[in-house]
């Protein structure tokens, strides 16, 4: 049971953003740039990232709807999901998209944990300024994501088929259309 009064058929971060739809908004504009907007990194990428940080910071719901929209982002590949959260260094993936994991995962701990040469590495291996940026923002938005649903308590079913199901339209829609169905009308259409 969630810390506060939370709309109890919404798990996660959408019953916290249907009780106040005046934050959820910033909030899913933010996440349908970074994850899904025009980027040199595709969709299903950036849903890695975020998976994986929200898999380090222990946060299931966040985890779980992240790795099915990668999964459907990504031809239905839920076991490359599943090897990116479990050692992606060894997982089917771009050395350069190891390399923005790298500094995913020092964000995840500290921005002052990332360092000029894991930049420059990730440089070297064909990632740009944008990348690099972005892979920043989605670690660091991906933390507050993560004690935002889990700092209120939120239910999260362990139910992969919800995930699934719901990771499918996220990925096929985006944020801010799938956000419609929880936030009043006039929230939604700002």
């Amino acid at each position: 049971m969630a810390y506060i009064s939370l709309p109890e058929e919404l798990p996660g971060i959408r019953g916290a953003m249907a009780f106040r739809p005046e934050t959820a908004r910033p909030l899913n504009d933010l996440v349908e740039t970074l994850l899904h907007g025009a980027n040199t990194l595709s969709p299903g990428e950036r849903e890695l990232i975020a998976t994986y940080v929200s898999y380090l910071n222990y946060c299931h719901y966040c985890q779980s709807i992240h790795g099915a929209i990668a999964a459907a982002s990504l031809n239905d590949n839920e076991d490359l999901v599943k090897r990116v959260k479990a050692d992606f260094q060894h997982a089917d993936i771009s050395d350069k998209l190891k390399a923005l994991l790298v500094i995913a995962s020092k964000v995840q701990k500290g921005g002052k944990h990332v360092t000029a040469e894991d930049v420059e590495h990730a440089r070297s291996l064909g990632a740009n300024d944008l990348e690099i940026h972005d892979t920043v923002l989605i670690a660091a938005a991906f933390c507050m994501f993560n004690r935002y649903v889990d700092g209120l308590g939120t239910w999260q079913p362990h139910d992969e088929a919800m995930y699934r199901e719901r990771g499918k339209r996220v990925a096929r829609e985006g944020y801010v259309t799938v956000s419609k169905e929880y936030l009043p009308a006039e929230a939604a259409a700002r």
